[in-house]
């Protein structure tokens, strides 16, 4: 089987620690989930995920991550399915007033 292709959807409040970029290609194995996803652009962008994960692996509470539209934790959370040619969201929470 042949890795499928997914974008990487960042606001511009992440994109300095991935390069710059708000979108991002990913080849993944069929089956990948998020979790696997997360793990590729943790070894492109060791900052990024910094950004997006805990010291244990898990998405920070103040970050959003969508699979074509459905935010994952309503989903299997970082066992989410991703299929080919899915757009994963970044939206970080925003507080104030």
């Amino acid at each position: 089987m042949t890795d499928m292709s997914v974008t990487v959807l960042l606001p511009g409040v992440l994109r300095a620690d991935a390069g710059g970029s708000g979108h991002l290609s990913l080849e993944l194995p069929p089956g990948a989930t998020l979790r696997v996803a997360l793990d590729q652009l943790a070894a492109r962008h060791p900052r990024l995920d910094r950004r997006l994960r805990d010291d244990q692996g898990a998405l920070r509470r103040y970050v959003n991550l969508y699979v074509d539209g459905a935010e994952c934790r309503g989903l299997a959370g970082l066992d989410t399915p991703v299929p080919a040619g899915a757009e994963l969201h970044v939206i970080p929470s925003v507080a104030g007033g």
